[in-house]
């Protein structure tokens, strides 16, 4: 794809006037004034508008690799906590209703039906699991493109919905895998340096989890030059559709906050099939997987928060989001000092 439009680089230069005029001292603001800068120029104004539309698109599916003893969880908590997030009981369902965040949640290829869902939860299935990466491609080239498009056309829906910021969750046992493998791919990078401990594994389960990742990588080989074909290679629908997801925000102008691992290994991915789209990024929070690490590196993105966190669902993400709107405000409210003086 061609390289993308970056975020107005006049209005940023009209807000980096504005912020410097107001009656606070010189820099004292620090990252808010930083984020409210760059909020301008991904809207278009200054002072940016208010955040009160901003949603959160939860791509749930399984993961062959998870059969292959990668994670602490069996397969089957996708499922249910699909279920709890549609029941509102999750944990970024808690801090989604503390932060006025619209959720939304959709069963991409979770590996069986999962009963009672809505029928707009289920609607958009693609397939059940993928491949077990490190023996065959998570998912064939029609799959892929088919979950590439199914992002897109989620996002392209919570846009004309009124979305004013967009976040990608990811919900899915043994999903840093694949995460993993593709930061490495993206990077260059060898399984010793991406793998984490996921969910809490123990020293001999991430041992192994290396060895997984590494023969991903291995059986990949130059496909990892592509990103779209390591998506076929090492990837899964979830993220595949993640990666649409955030290549359509980033092409329609509207700005998105980043969560952990599989939203910033997405991002990366988003990045490399169309140049420029890590512009309208901003990453929400530091998780504790290295692979996520190197990744916010390379697209030179600082996260707002550090706070631990490895739950994934988009949680890291929602919890920033009063960074983002404090933001707002300090653009929005704060007297300029000529205007006291």
């Amino acid at each position: 794809m061609d390289s993308l439009t970056p975020p107005s680089a006049a209005i940023a230069a009209t807000a980096a006037e504005r912020l410097a005029g107001l009656a606070t001292p010189p820099g004292a603001l620090g990252r808010l004034g930083e984020l409210g800068v760059w909020l301008c120029a991904a809207q278009g104004a200054c002072p940016p508008e208010p955040l009160d539309d901003v949603r959160l698109v939860v791509f749930a599916g399984d993961h062959g690799v998870a059969q292959h003893g990668v994670s602490a969880y069996p397969p089957a908590v996708t499922a249910a906590m699909v279920s709890t997030i549609v029941a509102g009981r999750a944990g970024v369902s808690a801090l989604a209703q503390a932060h006025g965040v619209h959720v939304r949640v959709l069963d991409v290829s979770v590996d069986g039906d999962v009963p009672g869902l809505p029928p707009e939860v289920s609607a958009h299935k693609l397939r059940r699991s993928s491949g077990a990466l490190h023996l065959t491609d998570a998912l064939s080239p029609t799959d892929t493109a088919a979950a590439f498009e199914l992002g897109r056309r989620v996002a392209r829906e919570e846009i004309s919905a009124g979305a004013q910021l967009l976040m990608s969750g990811d919900l899915g046992i043994g999903n840093t895998t694949p995460a993993a493998c593709l930061v490495a791919a993206a990077l260059g990078l060898g399984a010793d340096e991406v793998v984490g401990r996921g969910t809490g594994i123990d020293d001999a389960t991430w041992a192994h989890k290396r060895d997984v990742v590494a023969a991903a990588l291995v059986r990949a080989g130059d496909r990892v030059d592509d990103p779209l074909e390591t998506l076929t290679a090492m990837g899964s629908a979830d993220l595949a559709a993640t990666v649409g997801f955030l290549v359509a925000a980033a092409e329609s102008g509207v700005p998105v906050l980043l969560d952990g691992l599989m939203s910033v290994a997405c991002a990366l991915t988003a990045d490399r099939v169309a140049p420029g789209a890590a512009a309208w990024f901003v990453a929400g929070h530091r998780s504790t997987e290295p692979a996520q690490a190197h990744a916010l590196k390379a697209l030179g993105l600082e996260p707002l928060l550090d706070l631990g966190m490895r739950l994934g669902e988009g949680s890291g993400a929602v919890a920033a989001v009063p960074m983002l709107r404090s933001a707002v405000a300090v653009m929005r409210d704060v007297a300029l000092l000529s205007e006291i003086l």
